[in-house]
């Protein structure tokens, strides 16, 4: 989750995340990363020395708080606007942790990258389709709003992984369906995380977790829920235990447990 620190700029600001630990800086008025990226980045389930990709970067949130959480890894990320890609160049350098950003289109990359294979990929795709209104602002607008499709996303992402590699998502419970149906062909032993804001309440968000080449069955999982109190009950932060553990000090979420 992401805290103000300072403000930079016209257009940008530096953003604290995993408690202060890292800060990031992002658009203020473009997408900006916050407790989606913490949560995809603690469900990845990395090691030191592990080689991990992740597709559509942006400024570098996700990479970054993993990086944190595990040293060693060998980090690479994809992003096709030249202006997020150099904000996740410049966040790594401030937070001193080893990140390859590539800019380039998913569907279109460097041949030297097309040779390559990882052992683990995540990604956060634009959570809106062509049905939803448009954002205001073009970056913003292309962050959030899919130009490619979920299917293409997951192909092209599990085209860079190695047999028995690891691929983990977030992105809306509304587009549940549509994530097993980009998945699935490809990958099993899928995991699916439900995030819900408050106990009894529908899901937000899933995260989903596949094996390349894997054909173990399907498991949703008990729902995280993020907010300790039933319903909202005054300002302030009143996170559950272990949705604090995750945002605050970089816990790990184990979907594969």
């Amino acid at each position: 989750m992401a805290s103000k620190v300072e403000k930079t700029g016209p257009e940008t600001r530096v953003d604290g995340f995993l408690g202060g630990k890292l800060a990031i800086e992002q658009p203020v008025s473009g997408y900006r990363a916050g407790a989606d990226a913490v949560m995809l980045a603690a469900a990845v389930p990395a090691r030191t020395g592990d080689r991990v990709l992740e597709p559509g970067c942006g400024a570098g949130a996700v990479s970054l708080c993993l990086g944190h959480r595990v040293p060693g890894l060998a980090l690479t990320g994809i992003e096709l606007q030249p202006e997020y890609a150099a904000l996740a160049r410049q966040n790594a350098a401030r937070n001193a942790i080893d990140l390859r950003v590539v800019t380039a289109d998913l569907t279109d990359l460097p041949a030297g990258l097309r040779a390559e294979t990882f052992d683990l990929a995540m990604m956060n795709p634009p959570y809106f389709d062509g049905r939803d209104t448009a954002s205001p602002g073009q970056g913003r607008d292309l962050a959030r709003r899919e130009s490619l499709s979920l299917t293409a996303w997951a192909d092209a992402t599990l085209r860079r992984l190695r047999p028995g590699g690891r691929l983990i998502m977030i992105h809306r419970a509304a587009r549940m369906a549509d994530l097993l149906a980009a998945v699935q062909t490809r990958a099993g032993a899928i995991r699916i995380l439900p995030l819900t804001a408050r106990q009894g309440h529908p899901a937000g968000r899933v995260i989903l977790g596949a094996v390349k080449g894997a054909r173990g069955a399907l498991q949703l999982l008990s729902p995280l829920v993020l907010h300790a109190a039933e319903r909202h009950l005054r300002d302030g932060e009143d996170l559950s235990p272990q949705a604090s553990a995750i945002l605050r000090d970089g816990a790990p979420l184990n979907l594969w447990a």
